[in-house]
């Protein structure tokens, strides 16, 4: 319950100001604590202005270099990753760096963990390929300084699979993951979280590999041990049943993921609240899935009323408000109703260049999108201005002759062609 965890640490907070001092490090501490609590509980951008504050507050007494501010620095960079900042999160990261090496030394646990987050903060910005050799280099570091069977080694292992996996390398992630399958179930043992979430990451791996069909028995298998292990409201059996509700959609069987995403609601409000993250994003969940199975009117109701409850409980910029509205666009594209998805197309252009920059994928998606509903509107000038700087993006940042600049050039080349005199 990290909702109760952060009620409690808030609590314990009150005590220790009253007794110690709102000064004293054990206060901070339990401030620090709250803030995780709170950020698991789903409130991101809520912890990164509690750590705001205590940073604040131990810069007054502190110096800069201190191991507590450093520490602190690091919790508030991954809060504002969390919540929707992915590139300003890496760039704290970054900063953050030269510090904890001078302070502990290239070699200490603490300058290796700072190594990890930036390389994975590097993924998390889009820039897979740069993550993937940034943990190479870490495993190697790790290997050398903590030996093969370390927690923090087997960990780097894992993220640089899951990289390889986001940089394209869907083989080459699934092998990674059974390699590592095998280290976990020798060092951890069977039942150990960690080696079920191995497990859970061979199969969906091997999904994206080899199609949905086959991992269907192993995620069952893998759920009927988290259950045993874990207990049935564990995130990570509730992860499981999302994947598997996921594949059977996968699998041409979307009313089937409509009802097991609406089981899975059920028990989202119970564990974890209407307001949290994933509780908002299995309701936008079950909207995709209805209008994938013939149900855009439900659907767009579903969107509708949960792109306005996201905007009572989450930063407009958080990932799961974005993903929202980009879900109720497409779904009002597709129902017919072009004027209000380009309306909603042409805002999520403009916030998501205003966060993640111009070329962006999604920023340059975005406007392929508004370049479609000009089309479908009858604003051929406005449409063919959208799809060519999407095409001058794509030239740039992929070259002239990757599929999707090809792709792009060959619509563009077309829709001049189509152009009245």
């Amino acid at each position: 319950d990290p909702a109760g965890a952060a009620r409690a640490a808030r609590q314990l907070t009150t005590d220790l100001t009253r007794v110690l001092g709102a000064d004293h490090p054990a206060t901070w501490g339990s401030r620090r604590s709250a803030a995780y609590w709170q950020l698991e509980a789903g409130d991101p951008a809520g912890a990164a202005r509690e750590l705001e504050l205590v940073l604040a507050d131990q810069l007054r007494l502190l110096p800069a270099d201190h191991p507590d501010v450093l520490n602190v620095r690091g919790d508030l960079a991954s809060a504002r990753g969390r919540a929707g900042d992915p590139a300003g999160a890496l760039r704290a990261w970054e900063e953050l760096l030269p510090e904890v090496t001078r302070v502990f030394g290239p070699a200490h646990a603490t300058t290796l963990a700072v190594k990890a987050n930036i390389a994975n903060w590097r993924g998390e910005s889009g820039d897979t390929v740069s993550s993937v050799k940034q943990l190479e280099r870490l495993l190697a570091e790790r290997t050398s300084i903590l030996g093969r069977d370390h927690p923090d080694t087997l960990i780097t292992r894992n993220n640089l699979a899951f990289m390889r996996g986001e940089a394209g390398d869907v083989a080459g992630a699934a092998a990674a993951f059974e390699q590592l399958l095998d280290d976990r179930l020798r060092v951890l043992g069977p039942d150990h979280p960690h080696t079920l979430a191995t497990r859970a990451n061979v199969a969906y791996w091997r999904s994206r590999s080899d199609g949905p069909a086959g991992a269907v028995p192993a995620y069952a298998r893998l759920l009927e041990d988290q259950l045993r292990v874990l207990g049935p409201d564990h995130p990570e059996v509730l992860k499981s049943r999302w994947v598997i509700a996921g594949l059977a959609g996968e699998a041409g069987a979307p009313d089937e993921a409509v009802a097991a995403f609406q089981r899975l609601l059920t028990d989202c409000l119970r564990v974890l609240g209407p307001g949290h993250p994933e509780t908002l994003s299995c309701r936008v969940t079950i909207a995709v899935w209805q209008e994938r199975a013939g149900r855009p009117d439900e659907a767009l109701r579903g969107l509708e009323e949960v792109v306005a409850d996201i905007g009572d409980v989450l930063d407009p910029d958080h990932p799961e408000a974005l993903n929202a509205r980009s879900h109720l666009a497409e779904v009002r594209l597709t129902s017919g109703d072009t004027r209000a998805a380009a309306a909603e197309f042409a805002a999520l252009l403009a916030d998501h260049a205003r966060l993640f920059g111009a070329d962006d994928p999604k920023t340059v998606a975005y406007r392929s999108r508004l370049g479609t509903c000009r089309l479908r509107l009858g604003d051929r000038a406005a449409a063919l201005e959208s799809f060519g700087q999407a095409l001058a993006i794509l030239t740039a940042t992929l070259g002239p002759e990757h599929p999707e600049t090809r792709k792009m050039a060959a619509g563009v080349a077309g829709l001049r062609q189509a152009a009245p005199e």
